[in-house]
């Protein structure tokens, strides 16, 4: 922000001309005359500062700056990134990246691996979970000068190049050195897909990458052959992606034909619709879709169309309202912008996309205003007037107004929520504590089993105050806890334990239990 500022004079001169000459890709552009004249004006603005500016002038910064800021004034997703930010944002819609295969956190300033991806190259290196990353090619990765963008770059690299990793492993603080050589790694879309009964299934979807639907179909089937015949389909936290993504999942709710989502922009060429095909496997279960307002885009699409089409019953609370359908131009220097073209319409006529009148700084931190106002906690908050009215095909009430509204309302959890139990969470210390203690109990953790130990291990008060004197060390430690306060910490305590002995099925398995958005559908489900 403050090399935009710096730039800001020069900025507001380039403005107009890149904006037509942004128009010269896009049918029905400005005429030659007028993009020439533009161009023009942007090469006299850079010339002049480069000449006259009391500074020393980049001028691709210059440029990159004035087209960031014209496009950030249009509407809130059109932008412009350069050739290293488009890289590191398409490796999560391509469904992959390279590197060694690890989720870790920085724990004390030392690097701790969370979990080893399944048949990826640490696990074949031999890296366990709770392992210390200390050096990469000889290079400290250990400290507080080292930053997680330094640690990246040490680990990630072209799949088939090698890394020297020096590590510590298990309570004995063992070091060795390992070679490992970088693979392509997945990222999931699936989180977790498991039945959570004989008949209900849980599937939780992160994004909507290239490989979503693929994951999903797997999934979905895995579960119907285990004898699903009712889904709790988890888009919560989950920002969107691929609007091609979001199709082919809704087409497996949906029967042939109907309505899935429809585009209309100022041009012919952005107006469009999508439909299901005959291809679906889940057209005859009962479906939930869970959403919050972090909850955006291809989420947004999915839900509208199965509430809309009334496929399913939405839970949670009001979606994000991302709307807007941009197109990618990629420019001769790996560079790319990103424009509006359309808006999406979910089958009953609803336009996804909520206001952003009031400006983008307003519009991207609604989460906040939303706390404030109320709409986390009271249906009633929202306030929508008949004009925002949609019927679904049976006839049902749906809301436009921006975002998808779920048809049951489950307020935001709270309850013992505070900043201190958010400072432990958020630096690690309940998983710095779990780390020590499997390394202690590992054994009988695994031989007692998941079920067994959800059922019978309860922290005790001396464990809360092991849990606190880590907090002590960070001088986060929450003080006169109250009994709710306890009661969460336990719980993330318990959590944390499960989690790393096993895994996100482990996590699901647990959190699922007390997690009352969950819940409310899982009783609606099976009444």
């Amino acid at each position: 922000m403050q090399r935009l500022l710096a730039w800001l004079p020069l900025i507001c001169g380039a403005m107009l001309g890149a904006g037509v000459w942004i128009g010269s890709f896009l049918p029905g552009g400005a005429s030659s005359g007028t993009q020439q004249d533009a161009a023009q004006k942007i090469r006299d603005v850079i010339r002049f500062a480069d000449r006259y500016y009391v500074d020393s002038v980049d001028q691709n910064v210059l440029a990159d700056d004035a087209i960031s800021a014209m496009l950030q004034n249009l509407d809130p997703h059109s932008d412009y990134f350069t050739s290293e930010e488009i890289k590191e944002m398409n490796e999560p819609m391509q469904g992959k990246f390279e590197g060694i295969g690890i989720e870790y956190n920085i724990l004390r300033d030392t690097v701790v691996v969370l979990n080893v991806i399944k048949g990826g190259p640490s696990e074949r290196a031999g890296l366990n979970v709770g392992d210390k990353l200390l050096k990469a090619d000889n290079q400290i990765i250990t400290g507080k000068k080292v930053s997680e963008k330094d640690i990246r770059s040490k680990l990630r690299g072209p799949s088939g190049t090698e890394v020297k990793i020096e590590i510590m492993q298990g309570t004995d603080k063992k070091l060795s050195t390992v070679t490992i050589v970088r693979g392509s790694i997945p990222i999931r879309s699936v989180d977790i897909a498991y039945m959570m009964d004989k008949e209900t299934g849980f599937i939780k979807l992160l994004r909507f990458s290239e490989t979503s639907y693929a994951e999903f179909k797997a999934a979905s089937d895995s579960l119907m052959a285990l004898g699903m015949k009712k889904i709790i389909f988890d888009l919560r936290g989950n920002g969107g992606g691929l609007l091609s993504a979001a199709v082919d999942i809704c087409d497996e709710f949906l029967p042939s034909g109907k309505m899935i989502v429809y585009t209309k922009g100022r041009h012919a060429s952005s107006n469009d619709e999508y439909r299901a095909t005959a291809k679906g496997g889940l057209e005859q279960i009962k479906v939930a879709v869970l959403i919050d307002e972090n909850s955006a885009s291809a989420s947004e699409i999915v839900a509208g169309a199965l509430q809309d089409n009334d496929r399913a019953t939405i839970y949670g609370r009001r979606s994000f309202g991302k709307g807007l359908v941009q197109q990618e131009k990629m420019l001769s220097d790996g560079s790319a912008l990103r424009l509006t073209i359309s808006r999406y319409y979910t089958p009953a006529g609803r336009s996804i996309q909520k206001s952003y009148e009031n400006g983008i700084g307003e519009y991207m931190h609604e989460e906040s205003n939303r706390y404030q106002s109320g709409e986390l906690f009271h249906r009633d908050s929202i306030k929508l007037p008949d004009s925002l009215k949609y019927k679904t095909a049976s006839g049902k009430v749906v809301y436009g107004g921006g975002g998808i509204m779920p048809d049951v309302f489950i307020p935001l959890d709270t309850i013992g929520r505070s900043q201190h139990l958010n400072d432990l969470f958020y630096g690690n210390v309940f998983t710095m504590w779990a780390l020590d203690y499997i390394g202690k109990n590992e054994k009988r953790l695994r031989k007692d089993g998941l079920n067994r130990f959800i059922a019978s291990y309860q922290p005790d008060g001396k464990t809360v105050q092991e849990v606190l004197a880590y907090s002590e060390k960070k001088n986060s430690s929450p003080k006169n806890l109250s009994n709710n306060a306890e009661a969460l910490l336990k719980r993330y305590i318990k959590n944390a334990i499960i989690r790393t002995v096993w895994g996100d099925l482990g996590y699901y398995t647990f959190w699922n239990l007390e997690d009352t958005v969950v819940q409310q559908a899982y009783m609606d489900l099976n009444k």
